[in-house]
């Protein structure tokens, strides 16, 4: 059987690019933990006119058909910014699906790393879709459940096709889950009150009504706390601006805090409602039936994800960590949430983890980038 790769180049190529994976997650019915995308989020996050990462990347998409029959996808990524900070030469791969076939998968990826080469890219890195600061990372432990908001679900034979065509592990990332029932460290909570104290510590929400203005401070914070991270790719003021505004309607202003010493900004946490409980049962649909399932489902949500936690470097061993995930648990356990997951975190930043693990956090998911020379 026949495998043939081609770009996609027209509307009802990019359509079908969209719509491939509700074959995939159909055709394996035992994937139920999947949760479908908003299908118009998808095509913003694909339009190189409108969305924002796109002024400082580009990409080319691709479709696998057998015999006709559309059988894969995959798209080629270049990140300017990413490579000029890091003085490196990566391409990416991401958006990857394909079926079980190993000749099908060896020709996305070829097709993918050729275009790449093309542009003079030395390796090949993924899934990023379409980058670290968007879904990443392959699910390779803790199919068991669904993903969160944000974060990804494959197929369970997705590491052997990309094994197989030669990619290798470059990073893992983990992700801790916490239920309620399971409080703080006595010690911790003494410990984030003393501290809270001796730095003259600040905490407050949020203002989502002067988002604007408090844009200014959450930039200079994501960008200082994340900056020599593994695989850090900066985001433009219109990327974090963006960011804002579609975080801003799921948001719980209880749970989104900044953190200031001594009048600096020294710290953020972001912490939201696992709203994938709610697109689950959308089917990636959002009409005025699926808002109306939405405003009524979005009341049942009983976990939230801890998703963005950062703090300028020299701040980092005051203590702030512990205070501000203590101030954040408490308003979580006021509104009624039942759990949460800390994601994602760099398998090696070991201050991150060992503090999850302490304060009563455990790995149920692990997730993949591999890399590939070119």
């Amino acid at each position: 059987m026949s495998v043939t790769i081609t770009s996609v180049d027209e509307k009802w190529e990019l359509n079908e690019f969209i719509d491939f994976p509700w074959f995939i997650y159909r055709k394996y019915r035992f994937y139920k933990n999947w949760v479908p995308p908003l299908k118009k989020d998808m095509k913003f996050k694909l339009n190189t006119a409108k969305h924002p990462f796109w002024k400082h990347a580009e990409r080319q998409l691709f479709l696998a058909y057998r015999d006709g029959q559309l059988v894969g996808r995959i798209g080629a990524i270049i990140d300017h910014n990413y490579n000029e900070l890091w003085d490196e030469k990566m391409g990416a791969f991401g958006f990857f699906e394909c079926i079980n076939d190993r000749k099908v998968a060896n020709a996305l990826f070829d097709a993918a790393a050729k275009w790449l080469e093309d542009k003079g890219m030395k390796f090949m890195r993924g899934p990023l879709s379409p980058s670290m600061n968007d879904e990443c990372a392959l699910l390779i432990d803790g199919f068991d459940s669904p993903p969160v908001i944000m974060m990804p679900f494959n197929p369970l034979y997705y590491p052997e096709l990309i094994e197989h065509a030669g990619f290798a592990k470059a990073k893992d990332l983990l992700a801790f889950y916490k239920d309620a029932s399971i409080g703080i460290p006595e010690r911790l909570q003494k410990l984030a009150a003393a501290l809270k104290r001796k730095h003259n510590v600040f905490i407050r929400k949020v203002n989502f009504k002067n988002l604007d203005s408090e844009m200014a401070i959450i930039k200079d914070l994501y960008n200082k706390s994340w900056e020599k991270n593994w695989g850090f790719s900066p985001m433009t003021d219109e990327e974090m601006d963006l960011m804002g505004k579609e975080l801003k309607p799921i948001a719980v202003p209880e749970l989104a805090l900044l953190a200031f010493i001594n009048g600096e900004p020294a710290g953020i946490g972001i912490t939201i409602p696992d709203y994938n409980q709610v697109l689950k049962h959308l089917d990636g649909k959002l009409g005025p039936i699926q808002i109306a399932k939405a405003l009524r489902l979005r009341k049942e949500i009983d976990g939230v994800r801890a998703m963005v936690f950062g703090f300028k470097p020299h701040f980092r061993r005051t203590g702030l960590p512990i205070l501000l995930y203590w101030e954040t648990e408490q308003a979580a356990r006021k509104l009624g949430y039942k759990w949460c997951e800390l994601s994602w975190n760099l398998e090696d930043n070991d201050l991150i983890n060992k503090f999850d693990s302490e304060i009563g956090g455990e790995v149920y998911k692990r997730y993949r980038i591999y890399k590939k020379e070119l």
